[in-house]
């Protein structure tokens, strides 16, 4: 048996339909140097004002464009960074240019992504450093100088982080159990999905979230930064 689908996904599927089924997105006069353009032609299509509120975006339901193999849950920023601690010397480049790595495609510039970022049980193959729970339950990446497998970190790392246990990010449970269930955890979402011409052929909908079962893919791997 079916379940019975409910009036907000009838309404969704009706602008769906409509408005973007069997198109591909149109990018004119949208910024064509920003990387969420098409993201954006999908909200006007469906009716979505640009905007950051941290709230389900139509109906109740938080909307997904095709992205491919991986679905977002948006640019959660970790509560924590140790370039905005006002008690350790060190700014934001001079973090990237420790922890992160240079870019050849992109004239040698430093980026935090990639191999220097770990996720649970899969440490950084780059600086060694790991994603695990602090004691609060917490989300924390940690650098462990002992791990740091590089094997000119004596002269890439400053003496006062030549040591282990340095929180570089972290992310407090309370904080992303919020920002979860307001976006995710309402009705549930939607994602919109392309076929291989690049049109838009199927729209696909999911359960509302729960916290605990989140933080557990986190802890598999499944969901990572």
């Amino acid at each position: 048996m079916q379940e019975a689908i409910s009036n907000e996904e009838v309404q969704i599927i009706k602008l769906f339909k409509e408005n973007v089924y069997g198109r591909s997105p149109n990018i004119d006069g949208f910024n064509q140097r920003h990387d969420g353009k098409a993201g954006h032609w999908l909200e006007r299509q469906m009716g979505i004002a640009a905007n950051a509120n941290n709230e389900p975006d139509l109906y109740g339901y938080e909307m997904k464009n095709s992205t491919g193999s991986k679905t977002t849950f948006g640019d959660w920023s970790a509560n924590y960074y140790i370039f905005k601690d006002k008690e350790i010397d060190l700014d934001r480049t001079q973090f990237m240019e420790v922890f992160g790595k240079p870019n050849v495609e992109k004239g040698g510039r430093y980026s935090w992504s990639g191999s220097p970022i770990p996720n649970f049980n899969s440490p950084s193959t780059y600086n060694g450093s790991e994603m695990v729970f602090d004691d609060a339950k917490n989300i924390i990446i940690v650098y462990n100088y002992s791990k740091d497998p590089r094997p000119d970190k004596a002269n890439i790392v400053p003496p006062s982080l030549q040591q282990e246990g340095v929180i570089l990010a972290r992310w407090d449970r309370d904080n992303l159990n919020s920002k979860l269930t307001k976006k995710f955890g309402h009705h549930g979402w939607f994602k919109c999905n392309k076929g291989k011409d690049g049109c838009y052929n199927q729209i696909a909908f999911g359960e509302p979230m729960i916290f605990d079962n989140w933080i557990k893919l986190v802890e598999q791997g499944i969901v990572f930064f």
